[in-house]
């Protein structure tokens, strides 16, 4: 297969914005029809090799910290021409920075989300990767707010996120026959701040303490998350009993996946800020 040329790159980058465009307000759209528009003006593509590029630009957008279609998981073994022609599209078209705002900063309405706890649980992702926010490409990009980081801020998602979480640890114990327990969890963040290095204070089935830390987005589960030095510290010092609940896909039909362990072990980090003393 012959590599892309420009004009096949620049013809599926303007495909995948026209398609992220309609996500991000809501619109309903087909993947499928999207990629047999574009078959007839590539040079012999398949559908898979579409796809493949689409998920490639879903990378692309990850490092350059912006939102992505959920249904194109990122793969990031892509060319830097792919980069450049994306940041390109971005400053030809700024305007879609609006709706990247108002995906990061939007309310959601409590009622819109399902709890069903029984099919809450999913397998984590194979490989957690961090967003790294490679210095050249914000050199470029016109986009200079990370909106998937301001995303995690949005403290109306955060907070329905952590209250799910308390409502799924109530409930995991009291079917399991805890009732005592379920009586003992307790929301840290909402009571006490943010500054403990965890959101959630619940009970293993002997009685243990449990600490989770509760990380929502509204985008797919592979979705970079941001932790602070603080819960990176606390998560070593409590590792056996630090939990990472991973909870993804918030706004239609919640899913969730967990880890055990301190940060650095579950998730490859990347450090993104600095302190400078003097």
């Amino acid at each position: 297969m012959s590599a892309w040329s420009n004009i096949e790159v620049e013809l599926i980058v303007a495909d995948y914005f026209s398609m992220l465009k309609k996500e991000l307000s809501g619109q309903e759209y087909k993947k499928s029809e999207h990629r047999k528009k574009l078959l007839p003006l590539l040079s012999s593509r398949s559908e898979g090799s579409i796809e493949f590029k689409h998920q490639n630009i879903s990378a692309v957008l990850i490092n350059l910290g912006q939102p992505y279609l959920k249904g194109y998981l990122p793969r990031y073994n892509y060319q830097r021409i792919l980069e450049e022609i994306v940041i390109g599209y971005l400053k030809g078209h700024q305007s879609i920075e609006e709706q990247f705002k108002h995906f990061a900063e939007k309310e959601i309405n409590q009622t819109s989300t399902k709890k069903d706890f029984k099919n809450l649980i999913v397998e984590a992702p194979s490989g957690i990767t961090k967003l790294e926010e490679p210095s050249s490409a914000y050199t470029r990009n016109p986009i200079k707010i990370n909106y998937l980081e301001k995303e995690q801020k949005n403290r109306n998602l955060g907070m329905l996120g952590e209250e799910m979480v308390l409502e799924y640890e109530k409930w995991q114990l009291t079917i399991s026959g805890r009732e005592n327990l379920a009586d003992q969890v307790k929301w840290i963040s909402k009571e006490e701040g943010d500054g403990t290095g965890f959101d959630i204070l619940s009970k293993n089935p002997n009685g243990t303490d449990k600490y989770i830390e509760v990380k929502t987005t509204k985008l797919g589960k592979e979705t970079p998350f941001f932790f602070s030095r603080n819960e990176l510290q606390f998560s070593k010092q409590k590792s056996n009993n630090f939990h990472l609940y991973r909870l993804f896909n918030f706004e239609k039909n919640a899913k969730m996946f967990l880890k055990n362990g301190d940060l650095d072990t579950i998730c490859t980090s990347v450090p993104i800020t600095f302190k400078g003393y003097f």
